[in-house]
């Protein structure tokens, strides 16, 4: 009887410990909730992906910017917002516009593209659009002593400023006293092909003047540019560099 009584009191204590096991595994502590839930914001960042010469998309959260979109291979229709930086066949297209465009898209433009478009808000050198949670900054883009560029059509870079980000693209352009200005750049987008714009030892020198957290080349590979020209930029810039390839991204840490 005894034993009996003894086999009882074993179990029942068993099924008291088993309780509380299977309580806490079903019970996330306050703390470890808060944890995770700091873990998904910061995985949430901006992501840079090269779409070749001069075409970027930059995405963050939901919004989707694309910068001087040519030659592209797919009708997406993702864009929040098209960047467009002046009207050489290379940067402005039409059909690639329309290519990334949906329903609810905007452009953003230098004055002579909004004209050809039909569509879109001008922007010039110093002005600052807000869209949304973006703000475009035109810094102005231009070759100081050639013809390929003048300062007076008032084509432009952007400062893109989306979420705690700051990335510059530098649009076609030679190293100016306005680029050396620039202050508290994430990410830098810099052509590094020459002739038209700033070459590769130009292009780092923009980068050391800048300072920014990652810089990434672009007009190479294809009307004017190589490989040796990205690399050759990438080795002498005094700061993190990623030399994509076509369809590769970057995240802005």
């Amino acid at each position: 009887m005894r034993s009996l009584k003894l086999l009882v009191l074993a179990i029942a204590l068993g099924l008291v410990v088993c309780g509380c096991k299977k309580e806490k595994s079903d019970t996330k502590a306050p703390e470890t909730v808060q944890q995770e839930q700091t873990r998904g914001e910061s995985a949430m960042g901006t992501t840079i992906q090269w779409l070749g010469h001069a075409s970027f998309r930059i995405s963050h959260d939901d919004t989707v910017i694309y910068i001087d979109p040519w030659k592209l291979k797919h009708s997406l229709g993702d864009a929040t917002l098209v960047l467009v930086s002046h009207d050489h066949y290379d940067h402005y297209s039409k059909e690639d516009i329309a290519k990334v465009s949906g329903p609810n898209t905007k452009l953003i433009a230098s004055a002579d593209v909004v004209v050809k478009e039909n569509a879109g808000e001008p922007i010039m050198p110093g002005l600052t659009i807000e869209l949304g949670g973006v703000r475009i900054i035109a810094v102005p883009a231009y070759n100081p002593k050639k013809e390929f560029h003048p300062k007076a059509n008032n084509w432009v870079g952007f400062v893109i400023e989306l979420g705690s980000k700051r990335i510059y693209y530098a649009g076609d352009t030679d190293l100016t006293e306005e680029i050396k200005s620039l202050k508290n750049i994430d990410a830098a987008l810099l052509p590094v092909g020459g002739k038209y714009t700033m070459d590769a030892a130009e292009a780092a020198e923009a980068a050391n003047h800048i300072k920014p957290k990652l810089a990434i080349p672009y007009h190479w590979g294809d009307i004017v540019g190589s490989r040796s020209d990205a690399e050759r930029f990438a080795g002498a810039a005094a700061c993190d560099t990623k030399v994509l390839m076509p369809g590769e991204s970057a995240d802005v840490e």
